[in-house]
């Protein structure tokens, strides 16, 4: 497409000139960093790339005029061009100084809309690497840190999850290292953790007992380095710990484990060190949770005294007397005890509130941090001077807040507490998953003749591939692979939600972490580590938790304003309060009598200050995200990150495709009529020799029952295929035994100019009427025989087309067979729009054609050629018995494979995204109640005030209560209906 484009740009004229009529603004000049020697400089030229992308909003040409001179003032810009006939910017770049995030937001910034098409970037390798971060407290934090990192030369793409504390960064290796990005990160004052760098390996960490000194550490790192397959090995000798990364393919951790072992005459132990990255999770988010706990409870250690001597000793009046007793001037003892009280609050047990702002402000950005620091020294240092002046004043009576600053710092502790316990919680989905795997399996050692010669339990991290391994009944299965020896019943609905357990014998697959019910099995092992099924669920879940929805966007624009604004109004409410009382703009009356007016406007000032709330708007959306995509997975129904969601709860138009969708997808050959003398069985030796190289659910059913002519063999070799061609849509193509062999449909025969008799349009007619398939087999040019395949309508098709229906949602069906197929099947499913024999293209201009008359499209489909349609939609949902290729191009994955799925996941998405709205509104909401409150708004018409300490336990308040509104989508129920159709279902199967 990007050749395409400059192709169409020097048609033009000149290559990247004027491709339409206005303005050309010349490249700014490359600014390089600091330090950039000249051979640097020099060794930049040639190391360009191209990026296409797709402008909105361009009415004229000033508007490309403004496109093309924005894009043109960032660094490092080589050229860019815009189309604005066709809405399109090629922007020609170096990666080290600016990437295509940065070109993105700069189009956005002068008023278009922006995506990206096309980038030769992205087709050279590219790595992905997961970082903890923790420390942020705001969404403040986390869109500065994503601001950090997006500007990283060589960084294609970077996000990061305030909720899960997570950032995910898309990069060039050749470019950029991950150790630039854990020191940027770190310099930003956040504590960080390499958690994985995505290059395909699995990691393991030993710990190692027996090892006296560093120099047998580092030979034991030697000896390992030297197995096949190992990539990289990490020593921390105090810890006597080895992480090793390696090729789950060419070794595992038993080879580790008996190498090591082996060595010193067996004085070494070997284990495992941690329990994995759930683990390691789960452990620092407890850490997290004790250190808020423990926090709180010394903050309230000092914290309550201050608030009974402020609040309820000042009104019994022998202990009034006694804390009013002076002992320097005018300085009470009450004065005294409540400042020493306050102090080790406010800066020992406050500290990271101070920690926290400095380095938020040396990164030149406020946070929550800032406005907590802000309020409680104003509280503390005012209350400090206060007490001082009347120690060296005879005659001045002041009042102190210490009790404010206090309190406001154990409530907002409290706050945190109950916010980092909720939103552990909002992650539940992933431990539930991690805890599937057994602790232990049964590692079974064959003969040559497959006889078991010994049995040894392992623990289920050390199994590595083509590992055998022995599942008894009630046991879990240990890891994915296929049977080789006995026959069972597997219950799978943990990882696909499927409630009937599976039958299972030999040569049928296994998912690791399902249970084994009746029967023993031999189990041998094909992914282990990161490549297992349960492995790859709990990776999409992250992924889909740290995606940000669009939505998101709305609270990271408000974010960036939100502190700095909440500071000014401050301000603004202490001055305007302050200048009212001074020039006597309000009775005097109401002054409480224990202040003046300063110390009223103060105050005011203060709870501005910190009934602010950027958090809840920040954890609105991915705290209901987070949860959501858990209640889905827990579901059967997989959603890949926010954008899904957000775009599920809008479709009204769902496209089907029909094989192995609608239908049950294992279609079975009913019937064949030979239209030439030919033996049966050599016709299908023929025509199984063509379909055995296709993939389509159709040739599969062909080849299955050709087999039936080979009794006597159970994998039978079939004639070579020469010069296959696979007709997507219409059939194949082949040469056998120098014979040309074409099968396929109607189209198909008449593109190759053979004659279809009336003899053979009747039987085709006969099939389709009956809503089978019939497949045409053409040998050397004549039409040889007819094929009628039977693949049924899924039970329960019928009732969810109707459902769909009741939810205001067009069905529409579009496949690759016949029209009398078509129709029939769509007739008997209740749909009524379909469009039949569609090539893969033909699919995805149908989803386009919808998308133009105002739908939001979804696709539901299970085969390669539905993979473009997939891509297309707004929201593509592939069956989870589908192939790799849909799977991979679709947004949803129905794990079922039950078409009752799709009405849970648009059901999910409407109630996370209401649930969303509902975080908004009251986060919203919140702030423009609470801090006109806060100001004094309601002061003056009914004498109703907000204390400081109030407005800081209101604060701490709405955070909690927005994730607690997050956490009610666990309680989600399907709708009623699909309960009553699932009962339906199971009857008739």
């Amino acid at each position: 497409m990007v050749a395409k484009f400059l192709e169409l740009t020097c048609l033009r004229g000149v290559a990247y000139g004027d491709i339409s009529p206005l303005p050309h603004y010349p490249s700014m000049p490359i600014r390089y960093p600091k330090g950039f020697s000249e051979q640097e400089k020099s060794g930049v030229e040639g190391s360009e790339t191209r990026a296409l992308f797709s402008v909105s909003g361009m009415s004229c040409s000033a508007c490309a005029g403004s496109v093309e001179k924005a894009v043109k003032r960032l660094p490092g810009i080589k050229e860019a061009v815009v189309d604005v006939i066709n809405g399109r910017a090629l922007v020609v770049f170096y990666p080290r100084f600016v990437n295509e995030v940065s070109i993105r937001e700069a189009i956005e910034d002068v008023g278009f809309g922006a995506d990206l098409i096309e980038n030769e970037q992205s087709e050279r390798t590219s790595q992905v690497c997961r970082i903890r971060i923790n420390g942020m407290t705001c969404t403040t934090c986390s869109s500065n840190v994503e601001s950090a990192l997006r500007s990283i030369p060589g960084v294609h793409k970077a996000q990061v999850a305030l909720a899960t504390e997570e950032a995910e960064i898309h990069y060039d290796p050749s470019i950029m290292t991950t150790g630039h990005f854990l020191s940027t990160i770190e310099d930003m004052g956040y504590d960080v953790t390499l958690i994985s760098t995505g290059d395909d390996m699995s990691n393991i960490q030993l710990k190692v007992d027996g090892v006296r000194t560093v120099h047998s550490m580092r030979m034991l790192e030697k000896s390992i380095l030297a197995l096949p397959g190992v990539e990289n090995v990490e020593v921390e000798p105090l810890l006597s710990k080895l992480s090793v990364s390696y090729k789950s393919d060419l070794t595992g951790p038993r080879s580790f484990i008996n190498v090591i072992e082996s060595m010193e005459s067996g004085r070494y132990k070997v284990g495992i060190f941690s329990q994995g990255e759930a683990g390691g999770r789960d452990a620092r988010r407890e850490e997290e949770i004790n250190r808020y706990w423990r926090s709180f409870l010394w903050s309230l250690v000092f914290t309550l005294p201050v608030f009974l001597l402020s609040m309820v000793f000042m009104y019994i009046p022998g202990i009034k007397h006694g804390l009013d007793l002076k002992v320097i001037n005018m300085m009470s003892i009450g004065e005294v005890l409540r400042w020493a009280l306050a102090t080790p609050v406010q800066f020992i047990i406050g500290w990271r509130f101070y920690t926290g702002a400095s380095k938020a402000l040396r990164r030149g950005f406020a946070n929550m941090d800032v406005l907590i620091a802000l309020g409680t020294n104003a509280a503390y240092f005012y209350s400090a001077y206060s007490v001082l002046r009347a120690a060296t004043t005879p005659n001045f009576k002041g009042t102190d807040f210490f009790e404010t600053s206090s309190m406001l710092i154990s409530f907002i502790l409290l706050g945190k507490y109950l916010e980092v316990l909720a939103k552990g919680k909002t992650s539940e989905a992933i431990a539930k998953l991690m805890n599937l795997a057994p602790e232990t399996a049964l590692l079974l050692t064959l003969d040559s003749e497959g006889n078991v010669v010994s049995e040894k339990e392992i623990g289920s991290q050390l199994i590595q591939k083509n590992d055998v391994v022995k599942v008894v009944p009630g046991a879990k299965v240990a890891s994915d692979g296929f049977v080789i020896w006995g026959q069972s019943h597997v219950n799978e609905s943990m990882i696909t939600g499927e409630a009937r357990p599976v039958a299972k014998r030999a040569g049928d697959m296994v998912i690791g972490g399902t249970l084994n019910e009746n029967g023993v099995l031999h189990v041998k092992a094909t992914r282990v580590g990161s490549e297992s099924a349960l492995s790859q669920i709990v990776r999409l879940v992250e992924c889909a938790q740290m995606a940000k929805a669009p939505v998101q966007k709305f609270a990271d624009r408000i974010s960036k304003y939100f502190v700095p604004l909440v500071i000014v109004l401050s301000f603004l409410t202490w001055l305007t309060w302050f200048l009212a009382g001074k020039f006597g703009a309000y009775p005097k009356s109401w002054i409480p009598s224990s202040m003046d007016s300063f110390q009223l406007a103060l105050q005011f000032g203060i709870s501005v200050m910190v009934i602010a709330c950027p958090c809840a708007l920040g954890l609105a959306t991915p705290t209901a995200v987070m949860v959501g995509t858990g209640v889905g997975a827990s579901q059967g129904v997989l959603i890949k990150g926010g954008q899904a969601l957000e775009s599920a709860h809008k479709v009204n138009c769902i496209i089907f495709d029909k094989t192995g969708t609608l239908t049950v997808g294992k279609p079975v050959v009913v019937s064949t009529r030979l239209l030439r003398n030919m033996v049966l069985r050599d016709f299908y030796d023929v025509v199984a020799a063509t379909e055995v190289n296709s993939e389509h659910p159709l040739a599969k059913a062909i080849v299955e029952y050709a087999k039936k002519f080979r009794d006597d063999e159970e994998n039978p070799m079939w004639p070579a295929a020469r010069e296959f061609i696979s007709i997507t849509g219409h059939g194949v193509k082949a040469i056998v035994d120098d014979r040309e062999v074409i099968i396929g449909n109607k189209g198909l025969m008449l593109e190759y100019k053979i004659a279809v008799p009336v003899e053979a349009e009747d039987l085709l007619a006969e099939i389709e009427a009956m809503a089978q398939t019939g497949i045409l087999v053409a040998i050397d040019g004549q039409l040889t025989g007819v094929l009628a395949i039977s693949d049924p309508l899924k039970p329960g098709a019928h009732e969810v087309i109707s459902i769909l229906k009741s939810m205001n949602v067009r069905s529409v069906m579009v496949t690759g067979d016949n029209w009398g197929t078509a129709r029939s099947i769509a007739t008997q499913a209740g749909i009524e729009t379909v469009m039949a024999e569609a090539k893969p293209e033909q699919k995805a201009e149908k989803v386009k054609e919808l998308q133009a008359s105002g739908y939001t499209v979804g696709m539901v489909g299970d085969g390669i050629n539905d993979s473009p349609a997939l891509v297309a939609a707004d929201v593509g949902m592939a069956i989870g018995a589908g192939t790799d290729i849909a799977i991979e191009a679709a947004d949803i994955v129905l794990m079922k494979s039950n078409l009752a799925d799709v009405i849970t996941a648009i059901d999910l998405s409407q109630k996370t995204f209401s649930r969303i709205r509902l975080n908004y509104m009251w986060a919203l909401g919140y702030n423009l109640l609470g801090i006109p409150i806060a100001a004094g708004a309601l002061f003056p018409g009914i004498g109703f005030r907000l204390p400081p300490w109030v407005a800081g336990a209101a604060m701490a308040a709405s955070s909690v209560s927005v994730v607690c509104c997050s956490l009610l989508l666990r309680y989600y129920k399907r709708l009623k209906q699909l309960d009553t159709f699932e009962v339906r279902e199971i009857m008739i199967d």
